[in-house]
């Protein structure tokens, strides 16, 4: 091949790129990387296990969306597709990926397994090791209510050594957080690099929707029983304080069975809306062990102080008594501890220094950062 100049390196466009994703039914943080990748390779496939266009909200659109044959099931069981755990892995390795020079993964659990050939380069985007087999197996079934038998027990052995071989294949890794390199190193015994995820900061004219709402805290989440948000409103029935939930997901109904008159759950929000939310909030309660988490930083571009558990990529992000405050535990005493001494200290945050502290994981950032690792790969 010959030598390329530094535009078409930076261009990529000798390369035949595809990108290969998880699940395109939700939006979320590894979702918004994905996009980030995407706009550097503008012409790459993408392809997926299941994409649900309705629930994507026009991301994506334009894309050349590639699912795979999981999208022809009848509609009852795409939507229920964890049933199908024990067969999801062979699904990416039945990809015809040979057309391609340059493939990258954006996993969490699925995706880097693909197979490709010799002279193909796999950078895989780790957003965490496969979190439900590992580090979080008992808790999976509990909060998903599922029965522990040795059958089950059998199932998740088997994800975890096929994620463990799986995690070979690739050629390179980046891992999303030095929280997540840890785990990488811990369970596939591999190096990584570290990229942050890419943060928009979207800045949105005040149109006069939230003045009747005053002085409200803020969570902004999948609502998923892993996400913690159970605990944030049953601290908050507790102390009394404003507190909006914005997000969707199976909790949603027990949520709004539980919220006092003080909590309201609103659901999903455009992007604009939502940036209207964080800049009037006086902070966001972040209660879940994310291996980055995106929405602390969102918030952190508003001017908006943090008060999020103290585990997890958060403690990379939020800077204790500049940025936000920390709680130990997850549940709603200790929550609520966590809030009161945010309270105390309230007036000591500058906003204007919290925002600007944001910026070093800006959309920008990442591209540049994402580029330069893919040239070093020697593509």
């Amino acid at each position: 091949m010959e030598k390329k100049n530094n535009s078409e390196k930076r261009n990529f466009e000798d390369l035949r790129v595809a990108l290969v994703h998880d699940f395109l039914v939700q939006r979320g943080g590894a979702e918004k990387v994905l996009e980030g990748i995407s706009e550097i390779f503008p012409e790459a496939p993408v392809y997926t296990l299941l994409y649900d266009k309705e629930k994507m909200r026009g991301m994506f659109e334009d894309r050349d969306i590639r699912p795979s044959y999981l999208q022809k099931l009848p509609a009852f069981l795409r939507k229920r597709y964890r049933w199908l755990l024990p067969f999801l892995p062979v699904i990416p390795e039945t990809w015809d990926l040979r057309d391609f020079d340059l493939i990258i993964s954006s996993s969490g659990a699925w995706s880097k397994g693909i197979i490709t050939k010799l002279d193909t380069k796999h950078v895989a985007y780790v957003h965490s090791p496969m979190r439900f087999v590992w580090d979080y197996n008992e808790r999976y079934l509990r909060e998903k209510k599922i029965r522990s038998s040795v059958f089950k027990r059998l199932i998740f052995s088997y994800l975890r050594i096929w994620d463990r071989l799986a995690a070979d294949r690739p050629d390179h890794l980046i891992a999303n957080s030095e929280h997540t390199k840890k785990q990488i190193e811990k369970y596939y015994r591999r190096e990584s690099a570290v990229i942050y995820p890419p943060v928009e900061f979207k800045s949105v004219a005040d149109d006069g929707s939230l003045e009747k709402i005053k002085d409200y805290f803020l969570v902004v989440s999948r609502l998923s029983g892993y996400k913690k948000t159970d605990i944030v409103v049953e601290a908050f029935n507790k102390l009394g304080l404003p507190l909006i939930v914005i997000g969707e997901g199976e909790q949603e109904g027990y949520l709004r069975k539980i919220s006092q008159s003080n909590v309201k759950i609103l659901g999903w929000k455009s992007d604009e809306d939502l940036a209207r939310y964080y800049a009037k909030a006086r902070a966001l309660i972040f209660a879940s062990e994310d291996d980055f988490g995106i929405v602390p930083v969102e918030a952190m571009g508003h001017g908006v102080p943090v008060v999020a558990l103290r585990k997890g990529g958060v403690l990379e992000t939020v800077t204790e008594g500049f940025s936000g405050e920390f709680f130990d535990a997850p549940t709603p005493e200790v929550l609520a501890d966590g809030v009161r001494r945010f309270l105390e200290k309230e007036k000591i945050y500058d906003r204007g220094d919290i925002r600007k502290a944001a910026q070093r994981f800006s959309k920008e950032r990442f591209k540049k950062e994402f580029e330069e690792f893919i040239r070093s790969c020697g593509v």
